[in-house]
């Protein structure tokens, strides 16, 4: 709702790095623009969001806000003409793993607002690199562009 982190990988997809943190524009997608504008110049394969769920796997308001980001971001990136898929990933404990991990390197909790959706970034794409790996197949949920609802 407020900040989008980006992480990117090598090319041979093996580590995740963070990338920055884009302050969320609802009204104007400007950083839906910034996502895929670093997927040009990345050459970026996929994309993944993180999609946020409770730790018995249901979805509340936040998976929702996920999912209408991914679609504009599926839609943009059409717009664009990138050809490149956009994949829901879920998240769960990638905020309280990336806390932890900050917290363990000696920033403070006011610091950890500056970076940690990036680490959480990080922590998805990781997740999502070593889950493709080890499946050696695509993970995650595609997203299509949605079309609008035409009746007669």
């Amino acid at each position: 709702m407020v900040r989008v982190g980006l992480a990117t990988c090598d090319r041979e997809g093996i580590l995740a790095t963070p990338v920055k943190t884009l302050s969320r524009d609802a009204k104007k997608n400007s950083d839906i623009r910034v996502v895929v504008k670093e997927t040009r110049e990345r050459n970026a394969v996929e994309v993944f969001v993180g999609l946020p769920r409770t730790l018995k796997g249901a979805e509340k308001a936040s998976a929702e806000m996920a999912r209408s980001y991914a679609a504009l971001l599926v839609v943009a990136m059409e717009e664009a003409g990138l050809q490149v898929p956009v994949r829901l990933i879920d998240e769960r404990l990638t905020t309280v793993s990336a806390h932890q991990a900050l917290h363990a390197a000696g920033l403070g909790s006011r610091e950890h607002r500056k970076v940690i959706d990036q680490v959480a970034a990080v922590g998805i794409l990781q997740q999502a690199i070593d889950m493709q790996k080890a499946r050696n197949a695509n993970v995650g949920e595609l997203v299509r562009a949605q079309k609008p609802d035409v009746r007669a």
